[in-house]
């Protein structure tokens, strides 16, 4: 029986077994110390012509990318492991999480390559050693460093012989993460036998175990990425003398390129570097230094805060680290992208009287500090990659983001207003106007106090919304070009005219063109609404904020939701409005309701779309998907397929799944068909829950909100998403059988039982044979888009 007399009890336990174990530990950190030699912080970057830097890129490198940095990569890597990278593998583990979302302060950031530059730089900032820093010699490096002893651990002690491990094993995000030093190993491993690298998932073969053994035994040598070629190098030097042309125009054009494409791993689009297949990848950064110095890196919070020095200079540094898919995206240079900034911001006969100000109050509000670079420039040069300007802040270096995510719908289309059906001139005096009612929480940097600001940032998005419908009801007064020729239709050439967002719960993907089934909501985004969306979640957004900044983020991203929902409300009927309203915001509470009742909704100018139907809603995406079917991709409609019409036949029916039925199944779940045609390479497919919601305005309690009954499927060509939750392998002549048990899983031992006949568990023996040939057909079809997949999410079903 549990008393308050013996809560005390349990506390004197846990506080003696703490002291126990800190003494454990600090007596191993002695033996070690007696036997080794105290620790010195190792740089093991070697010339990449050494023959021990050759065996690392050609045999180790692969090994660990494959089987390491599936989970080891971005900020949620367990203990801060980042092992993408042979400057991340000798930076090693912290035990303190960048998703911490209850911190009372911002905490210190620890970006690779930005916050620290050398391994003894980390050490101050609390990393820890996973490879031997004592004395080097085989015995020393396989017995004093953690990686060694995590190999060793797991080929002493493989995963249990069951198909679903049991309850002892933990694969939620938020899990406990022991991080063990070398120092505490041999207690992890007393009370963790099971708990050896990989973690949770098959051990790694025994000849790739020898390997990174002998590696380590060597002291474990490593090498950077390999230089870029000469004429990567020399497109470096044209857009670097381009970025810092010494006129305000171009200084103030360059700031406002960085801060939206910072991010971004870019790329030289070229014929010639075309040849290399893969390109290198670069980013574009800050530095004290002009080009042809080294690059003297200014490591700020944000892109817009002070860089404290007279001239900042942009710079291309390689991007040093494995490429993995959740952070990847890639943005083309070419000679034809460099003309078109010209003729956006160059060429045009403007004046820039000063540079602004790097003040939070201007730099973190874009419609205030680039307000005397053209608003249609500004405009289209986001359009221009639209499919990069919203991924970044769904699929960028923030890896998780439920706080953030859950404040958009699992499926919606986005449209974009035409930047040609603009009167730019007015447009630009409007912003200018409410400059008072465009403040984001940004400005109020990294710790914020949440309910006193929210009041006001709520208070003040109410009144440009005012402002802005008043200016809408004077612009299409009696309905008047309220017509679908707003809607930007990529000039018949740009694929990025349309998106659809899926979200995965605490992750997201953003894919060019309209997929699926028509959406419950769609967005209609206009200039200043995909501004204020970049610079609140990507150029604004701090990881390592205190709990109050994440938090006032995402309830302003709210706000942004509704504006971008009620912009393509209006091409409606008035009196459908509201009744689309009710029904997207089904149990919302009475603040909410007052608020989409009111500020949100007083455009009350008539369409000028004419419908002929009951289901306008349904009328008017059939006409916009109509309007921009010239540049429509197809890269995921299942008609692309090279299988059997009979094959695509059964695949279809997969998307007939719906319901309770449909939420059965995760997330997403990557599929491998290998077609009856034996000269034809391996299909991959995705089969994309999506599930349904009353609303999705409620911060915490996303199950009350659930419609489990609504939930459906979207099943799509090729690898959609980076979190793959669970994995199929099919034979194309078993499809029909795999669709017939597909439609009959009502529970989840349904859905086991076609696991069992289908599915690569995580406990599978062929698991990492699977995952490699997975990974590498998704990078054969898309050598530049694709990356390392990550595994953090595949569930022990």
């Amino acid at each position: 029986m549990y008393t308050p007399l013996s809560k005390y009890y349990r506390r004197a336990i846990l506080i003696l077994a703490s002291v126990i174990f800190s003494g454990c530990a600090a007596y191993a950190g002695l033996n070690y110390n007696k036997l080794y030699g105290t620790p010195e912080p190792q740089q093991r970057i070697l010339e990449a012509e050494s023959f021990h830097a050759q065996h690392y890129v050609n045999d180790v490198k692969p090994i660990i990318d494959n089987r390491c940095v599936v989970c080891h990569a971005c900020y949620d890597a367990p203990c801060q492991l980042k092992m993408s990278s042979a400057e991340g593998i000798d930076r090693g583990t912290n035990k303190d999480k960048v998703y911490q979302g209850t911190r009372l302060l911002a905490a210190n950031t620890t970006r690779m390559f930005i916050d620290a530059q050398t391994t003894a730089g980390w050490r101050d900032k609390g990393f820890s050693p996973v490879l031997n820093e004592r004395l080097q010699s085989p015995e020393a490096n396989t017995q004093a460093g953690v990686i060694a002893r995590m190999l060793q651990l797991k080929q002493n002690h493989p995963l249990p012989n069951s198909d679903i491990l049991d309850d002892t094993w933990d694969f939620s995000l938020d899990r406990d993460q022991q991080c063990p030093t070398i120092e505490e190993m041999s207690t992890y491993e007393q009370k963790y036998p099971k708990w050896g690298m990989p973690y949770g998932l098959p051990q790694i073969s025994s000849t790739e175990n020898d390997i990174l053994m002998q590696w380590i035994s060597e002291g474990a040598p490593m090498t950077g990425v390999a230089p870029p070629s000469n004429t990567e190098l020399k497109e470096v030097e044209k857009w670097e003398a381009f970025l810092n042309r010494n006129s305000l125009k171009q200084q103030l054009t360059s700031r406002y390129i960085f801060e939206h494409i910072f991010v971004s791993h870019l790329y030289f689009d070229t014929e010639e570097i075309h040849k290399q297949k893969i390109p290198t990848f670069f980013k574009l950064v800050r530095s004290r230094t002009a080009s042809g110095k080294p690059i003297d890196l200014i490591a700020t919070r944000r892109p817009y805060d002070d860089p404290k020095v007279d001239r900042v200079y942009y710079r291309l540094v390689q991007v040093r680290e494995t490429i993995v898919d959740k952070t990847h995206m890639p943005y083309a240079l070419n000679n034809e992208k460099r003309d078109r900034i010209k003729s956006l911001f160059i060429e045009p006969n403007y004046t820039i009287t000063a540079l602004p100000s790097y003040k939070p109050t201007v730099a973190a509000n874009p419609l205030t500090a680039f307000t005397e670079l053209p608003v249609e420039a500004r405009y289209k040069f986001m359009l221009d990659n639209a499919q990069n300007t919203i991924m970044a802040y769904i699929k960028g270096p923030v890896c998780r983001g439920q706080l953030a995510l859950n404040v958009i719908n699992d499926r919606f289309w986005v449209f974009f207003v035409d930047p040609d059906m603009s009167n730019f001139t007015q447009v630009n005096s409007f912003y200018r106007s409410q400059e008072k009612n465009l403040h984001l929480p940004a400005e109020k940097e990294s710790n914020t106090v949440t309910i006193a600001n929210w009041i006001s940032y709520s208070k003040q998005q109410g009144r440009f919304l005012q402002a802005k419908n008043a200016y809408m009801d004077e612009r299409f007064k009696h309905g008047e070009h309220l017509t679908t020729q707003l809607i930007w239709d990529g000039d018949d050439t740009n694929t990025n005219a349309t998106l659809t967002v899926f979200r995965h719960f605490d992750s997201a993907s953003v894919v060019q063109g309209l997929i699926g089934e028509q959406p419950k909501t769609a967005w209609v985004i206009d200039y200043s609404l995909l501004e204020r969306i970049h610079y609140l979640l990507v150029a604004g957004f701090d990881v390592y904020g205190n709990y109050g900044h994440q938090l006032i983020t995402r309830m302003y991203m709210d706000l942004l939701r509704m504006e971008g929902e009620s912009n393509f409300l209006s091409f409606l009927p008035t009196k459908n409005r509201h009744q689309e309203l009710a029904e997207w915001y089904q149990g919302a509470n009475k603040n909410l309701t007052t608020y989409l009742e009111g500020d949100i909704n007083m455009f009350d100018q008539p369409t000028g779309v004419t419908y002929t139907t009951s289901n306008p809603k349904h009328e008017l995406l059939q006409m916009l998907k109509k309007r921009v079917e010239n540049v429509t991709p197809t890269r995921y409609s299942l008609e692309s397929t090279p299988l059997s019409n009979e094959s695509k036949e059964a695949l279809r029916k997969i998307n007939k799944l719906r319901g309770e039925d449909a939420s059965i199944f995760p997330e997403l779940t990557f599929i491998m068909v290998e077609p009856e045609d034996a000269s034809l390479a391996p299909q991959l497919f995705t089969l994309i829950r999506n599930s349904a919601h009353k609303n999705i305005s409620s911060l915490f309690d996303e199950k009350s909100n659930r419609q489990y009954k609504r939930d459906t499927v979207t099943l799509v060509k090729g690898l959609l998403g980076s979190y793959p939750a669970a994995f199929w392998l099919i034979k194309e002549s078993e499809l029909p059988a795999l669709v017939d048990q597909v439609l009959k899983v009502k529970t989840n031992g349904d859905y086991e039982r076609l696991l069992d006949k289908y599915g690569i568990r995580r406990t599978n023996s062929s698991f990492w044979s699977f995952s490699d040939a997975l990974i590498k057909q998704y990078k054969h079809n898309y050598p530049i888009e694709s990356g390392i997949l990550d595994y953090n999410r595949i569930q022990n079903r």
